[in-house]
């Protein structure tokens, strides 16, 4: 097989999910023979490309998303590189990987990746996508005539596996300090974001109060905009039940650590992922009051919809401490959650597995150019058409600061989990609004 040339674009270079997954796919595929390099802001994963052998490009940190400025450089370096794949994750990466594709001059084909919970309605009709879930799958195939590819987050099992040591981790957190003999570690690594993430951290640390009388700790891992509002609420919980149950580390640039300290993991996206491959048994947490353990009976639930999940608006703090409860009292339900998470984690989200499908991906997308040639009036108008969805979109983000409403950090998180998904809480089912149905 030919080597392929490849840039590689995360929506951020901080730690997350998506640019994770892109950074270590980035790398597997570059184990694979090709030649990658990752285009991106300054920031924590960069140190993490330079480690794996890659090269990072630069690009402002302060910029307009989408900017014509980065694409235009990435025209300029699939041009002078002769690059075959521009690789966008999250829309405005894609947006600008597309608009750089359609330059005169240049050599590649722009593929997208989403690893959110849904597509951006102006990405290029044409544009090859690659999705995390099946629900998504299905249901951006059924509005787009693009190929729509399933990748699920993939994790490295190598590298992430039980048994990693967490001796330095224990000490500089002080964890054995507790005034716990043996404390049961409920471990959560998050960005303290407060869309999608502050809602299931609150109640985490709420859950900790109502368990007050077990002996349990609370470690939280990550940081963000919302650490002050993370840090009083643990304040307050720490004060009531009288001891560090709460342990907050601020961010990690390697976690595993933290996870291998875990008894207990709760989680969502890459980061539930992330704990079953080191064998925790695995909450997901979501939205609106969602907590579902994985067990044989959930899972395709959360294979089908992703790692995540809508409740019904009811009390998060109390489903979750009805959950914990008996995880926390028993040792051995523990031990087989844990087996049970750490085989699926081997045997469906293989970094390595994942890396192969990419490549076949990018084989295919780069055929389908060849023999479609250049439709130059059908690029026109995708591009026409994208600039126009995008423009609507931004206006309503303006209008909606302006109301005082806060815009999401994440467009792709707008809507998560998609249409005809049964979502599970507190005993009750829902099914969730489309994308763009409001």
């Amino acid at each position: 097989m030919a080597t392929l040339r490849v840039a590689v674009y995360p929506h951020a270079m901080h730690i997350g999910g998506s640019q994770l997954n892109a950074v270590e796919l980035a790398g597997a595929l570059s184990d694979r023979g090709h030649e990658v390099v990752v285009v991106g802001e300054p920031g924590p994963l960069v140190e993490r490309v330079r480690a794996m052998g890659l090269e990072h490009i630069a690009i402002n940190a302060r910029r307009h998303r989408p900017s014509p400025v980065v694409a235009r450089r990435l025209q300029d370096l699939s041009r002078r590189r002769g690059l075959h794949v521009l690789h966008g994750y999250e829309w405005p990466p894609a947006l600008e990987a597309a608009a750089a594709s359609a330059m005169p001059g240049s050599s590649a084909v722009a593929v997208c990746t989403i690893m959110s919970m849904a597509v951006a309605p102006f990405l290029p009709a044409s544009m090859p996508l690659v999705v995390g879930t099946e629900a998504i799958q299905a249901h951006a195939a059924a509005r787009r005539p693009g190929p729509v590819w399933l990748i699920e987050p993939p994790v490295d099992v190598a590298a992430n596996a039980p048994g990693y040591p967490v001796a330095d981790f224990v000490a500089r957190f002080g964890l054995n300090d507790g005034g716990l003999a043996n404390p049961v570690n409920i471990v959560m690594v998050t960005r303290l974001a407060t869309e999608l993430k502050l809602e299931g951290v609150l109640s985490a640390i709420d859950a900790v109060e109502l368990l007050a009388d077990l002996p349990i700790r609370l470690i939280i891992t990550g940081d963000g905009v919302a650490r002050a509002t993370v840090e009083e609420r643990a304040a307050k919980v720490n004060a009531s039940v009288g001891r560090r149950a709460v342990v907050l580390t601020g961010e990690l640039f390697d976690p595993r650590s933290a996870y291998g300290s875990a008894d207990i993991m709760l989680g969502m996206g890459g980061s539930a992922l992330r704990a079953i491959a080191f064998g925790r048994p695995l909450v997901v947490q979501g939205e609106r009051g969602f907590w579902r353990l994985l067990t044989p009976e959930s899972c395709p639930t959360f294979l089908r919809q992703g790692w995540y999940g809508l409740g019904d608006g009811g009390d998060g703090a109390q489903l979750l401490t009805g959950i914990l409860r008996p995880l926390v009292g028993d040792p051995t339900r523990r031990a087989e959650l844990g087996a049970f998470g750490r085989r699926l984690a081997v045997e469906r989200f293989s970094l390595q597995s994942a890396a192969a499908l990419q490549e076949q991906i990018y084989l295919t997308a780069i055929e389908q150019r060849r023999v479609a040639g250049a439709h130059r009036a059908r690029v026109v108008w995708e591009g026409l058409r994208s600039a126009s969805g995008l423009v609507k979109h931004e206006v309503r983000e303006r209008v909606k600061r302006l109301n005082g409403k806060a815009a999401r950090d994440d467009f792709n998180a707008a809507h998560l989990a998609q249409v005809s998904i049964e979502t599970t809480s507190g005993g009750r089912l829902q099914t969730p609004s489309a994308p763009g149905s409001d």
